[in-house]
């Protein structure tokens, strides 16, 4: 039974040597190449290949992002010139990781764990909980969201605030609202507490965003953003502004 791949790398001689280390393998079809991590998320949607070579390092989004944007938790070989990954990369209990240059021998290695595991579709993958614990726990420098089936990619640094909404959040960047299914706590940690301060239950802050902040009530307080929005201030969220600046 033929293995369907799909190679990414935004370098066109890394694509060539995957595709000169495939071409001895006459079981894999190469479905689909893509050179930045937009595309790869459309492919992988698109052909739903079995088998991915994935560079952790691309443009528009990294390889990890592509597999937070495409929910892709199984097949993934990495690659990558970059070695601090290769630890994370084990953890994750991913097929193999590959780093550059590798040779024809430690390419068909790899190949050879891919084709035993996929070959036990029945099988329960060990690395979707690996992978979701470090997805939920990396420092974002972007935030993902799909809405109306396009994926949007928002700089943290943009980001004004994120307000709490029953099931969902709501993050106000750049003069727009995006709705996101995640909780606020957990966007919190994905996120630096030196710029993003929780003011209250249900607000999390970047105090880049903040002008001053404002009395209000009794022992109440209000953060006044540049724009002039007014963001609600607890009295322990009080306690963390005064401690961050």
């Amino acid at each position: 039974m033929k293995l369907t791949a799909l190679i990414a790398d935004d370098e066109e001689l890394a694509r060539r040597l995957i595709r000169e280390y495939l071409a001895r393998h006459a079981d894999i079809d190469i479905v689909a190449e893509c050179e930045n991590g937009l595309q790869t998320v459309g492919e992988l949607a698109r052909c739903s290949p079995q088998l991915v070579f994935l560079d952790i390092q691309m443009p528009k989004l990294t390889g990890l992002e592509v597999l937070e944007a495409s929910g892709r938790r199984s097949g993934v070989i990495f690659t990558t010139a970059y070695d601090e990954y290769a630890l994370k990369a084990f953890d994750l209990h991913a097929v193999d990781y590959l780093l550059k240059p590798f040779a024809q021998e430690r390419f068909d290695q790899a190949l050879e764990k891919a084709r035993r595991q996929l070959g036990r579709p029945a099988a329960p993958t060990p690395a979707a909980p690996a992978l979701e614990k470090m997805l939920s726990e990396r420092r974002l420098d972007r935030i993902l969201l799909r809405e109306r089936g396009q994926l949007h990619v928002i700089p943290v640094e943009s980001v004004d605030y994120i307000e709490a909404q029953d099931d969902y959040i709501l993050i106000h960047a750049a003069d727009k609202s995006w709705m996101k299914t995640q909780s606020l706590s957990e966007l919190e940690k994905q996120l630096d507490p030196r710029r993003f301060i929780r003011v209250h239950r249900s607000f999390l802050l970047n105090i880049e965003r903040m002008r001053s902040i404002e009395r209000q009530g009794g022992d109440g307080h209000v953060a006044v953003l540049q724009d002039g929005r007014r963001v609600p201030v607890s009295r322990a969220g009080h306690e963390r502004l005064k401690t961050a600046i």
